[in-house]
């Protein structure tokens, strides 16, 4: 892909020297840049890998950028590490309120897949928010490590439903699909509401929220039977409440992470390094490579627009998803 950059010169005090406006994202290859090293020179290197924003298998973008997937995104870098001899572990860098409940078991499958097949050791790491379908994909990781003021946990699941039927009816307009079967317009946001329709919705809700406590007992041993309802119950909680009750294993900002990486993966000394496209150069390990915001998507011809369309939120789906801290 061509990538085309416009930079325009200002002049002032409080504005920059000059804009950079930049038209794709200088091709899809991934250069690789020194975050943080110890001292000497290190050869032995540890990936940090970004999970930002809406966790979707779906490519997003906008006229500024092309499409991209915080999925694609992640198993991109993951593949650059895996055929990397000189990586001998990965971090996972985790600012996520979660996303949908496909994409975020592929993201945590994806992870575990590199796991299994390269040996390397992975520690999560936990920024501002790394709620549900984020801390879904926290578990595929070796240890989870989290700021003290993160914000996380959130486990449950959530369809999206909104019904307007009432309110089109009182100005006269009423809808009538025209269906193969009784529950083909189930969720349909334009026909009044059914008690069947919302007993099958819920049942997909139980079997994916199922699915999600189930991973959490599975790959957090260290959680105690009497906090497993709190857990669990959909609540957020702080990191340092999720070290108390088990759900993370320790307290430490992205250096401790980079720390326990390098003891796990048997080294004393390494190099932090991320992957970026050609044109972003990240200047520290805490620079945002994020992908544009998931648009909403369409369903059954209604799009669901309010305030800023719910970050990305579409009532056509389930999310492992924590929607306050939507942007």
């Amino acid at each position: 892909m061509l990538a085309l950059a416009v930079t325009v010169s200002l002049s002032g005090a409080c504005v920059p020297r000059s804009v950079t406006l930049s038209l794709g994202d200088g091709g899809r290859r991934l250069a690789e840049t020194t975050v943080h090293r110890d001292p000497g020179s290190p050869r032995d290197k540890v990936a940090l890998i970004d999970v930002r924003g809406l966790i979707t298998e779906s490519a997003t973008g906008s006229f500024l950028g092309p499409a991209q997937s915080v999925v694609d995104s992640l198993v991109a870098r993951l593949r650059v590490a895996a055929q990397d001899r000189a990586v001998k572990a990965v971090i996972i860098r985790i600012n996520s309120p979660g996303g949908t409940v496909t994409g975020s078991d592929i993201a945590y499958r994806e992870i575990r897949r590199f796991r299994r097949e390269t040996g390397k050791p992975v520690v999560a790491s936990l920024g501002e928010v790394a709620a549900s379908g984020g801390y879904y994909t926290a578990l595929a990781a070796d240890e989870i490590l989290t700021m003290p003021t993160t914000l996380t946990g959130s486990i449950g699941v959530i369809i999206p439903s909104v019904n307007v039927s009432q309110g089109l009816s009182m100005i006269g307009i009423f809808s009538n699909p025209i269906v193969s079967g009784p529950n083909k317009a189930m969720g349909d946001p334009l026909t009044p509401q059914n008690d069947e329709h919302i007993a099958l919705l819920q049942g997909i809700v139980d079997e994916f929220y199922a699915r999600f406590k189930g991973l959490v007992i599975e790959r957090r041993p260290e959680l105690e039977a009497q906090y497993v309802a709190e857990a669990t119950d959909g609540r957020v909680v702080t990191g340092a409440r999720a070290v108390e009750i088990g759900l993370a294993d320790g307290e430490g900002d992205l250096y401790a992470a980079f720390d326990r990486a390098k003891a796990l993966a048997g080294i004393e000394r390494a190099k932090l390094v991320k992957y970026h496209s050609v044109a972003s150069r990240p200047r520290s390990a805490y620079a945002s490579l994020a992908q544009p915001a998931p648009r909403s998507d369409d369903a059954a011809g209604f799009r669901l627009e309010i305030g800023t369309r719910l970050g990305g939120v579409s009532p056509a789906n389930a999310y492992f998803l924590w929607a306050p801290a939507l942007p």
